[in-house]
């Protein structure tokens, strides 16, 4: 019997923020079937300096770049230049990770173009619970999602949303909702926070029809999402309470961890979930 040798999988990491350094780091540990290939940052030569102790030295190269040296194309940039990262990667057919699930919602474009090129989007679960059984619910009718998001007012400072409505949450002693709306308007509104509700939504119903609330909450030092879905199929209550990156507390410690999970199920012989 002939045993098949699985391919490496080169990978390129554009972005080398809180989220990247870490899915970066993981792959120069060494995960069975992956490679860093490149990585993408600003600031040259501090992402040199952040890469030092790494067994692997990669090149350090413009957006744009990576996917002409990678089978897979993770996106962990600010979503200004999400841009730059989805089109390179879709139009040259590779399997694109993003992290700014939120930018998807108004770059659709992108999955028609990857039908055409044989790219693949595959979306991390991130900081959200349950996907898998969301995504399952989908399979039949879904009658109703709603999110309802608190975050330490820290982690919600500088979105567009509050800027544009002029809605101040310095100095609060209670809970404050910031916004109430869809998945598709969190995500417009607040591009740092809400990836979450942009892939709930979907796996669902849709950025449309996917209820969202958003909380500045004092109360709370961790970022939690209640979500509460009513199918023909099922009726779920999921909450995840998920710890601030110290670095960014935009960003959970667990979303670099769902990346590289992502990543491991591209190689994976034993696949869990959906």
């Amino acid at each position: 019997m002939t045993v098949q040798t699985k391919q490496m999988l080169r990978v390129g990491i554009g972005g080398f923020g809180a989220i990247g350094r870490a899915v970066a780091a993981r792959l120069d540990e060494g995960i069975a079937g992956l490679s860093l290939a490149a990585v993408s940052a600003r600031d040259v030569a501090k992402a040199e300096r952040n890469m030092a102790d790494f067994s692997h030295s990669v090149p350090v190269v413009a957006l744009g770049e990576l996917a002409g040296l990678a089978d897979v194309v993770v996106e962990c940039a600010p979503a200004a230049v999400f841009a730059d990262v989805a089109d390179a990667a879709v139009n040259a057919g590779r399997i694109f990770v993003p992290s700014s699930v939120g930018c998807l919602l108004s770059r659709m474009d992108l999955i028609e173009r990857a039908e055409e090129t044989g790219a693949r989007i595959v979306i991390p679960t991130g900081a959200l619970i349950a996907l898998d059984t969301v995504r399952a619910a989908a399979e039949g009718t879904i009658h109703s999602v709603t999110m309802v998001t608190r975050k330490p007012p820290g982690g919600l400072k500088g979105a567009p949303y509050l800027i544009e409505n002029d809605i101040n949450i310095e100095g609060l002693s209670e809970a404050l909702k910031v916004f109430d709306g869809t998945a598709r308007g969190g995500a417009k509104g607040f591009p740092a926070n809400l990836n979450v509700a942009a892939a709930l939504s979907l796996a669902g119903i849709g950025p449309d029809e996917t209820k969202l609330q958003i909380w500045a909450d004092p109360g709370v030092t961790r970022n939690t999402h209640t979500i509460n879905v009513d199918a023909d199929s099922a009726r779920l209550t999921m909450t995840i309470e998920n710890i601030p990156s110290e670095e960014n507390p935009r960003t959970g410690k667990i979303t670099p961890l769902s990346v590289i999970a992502a990543l491991r199920g591209l190689v994976s012989t034993l696949k869990v979930g959906t």
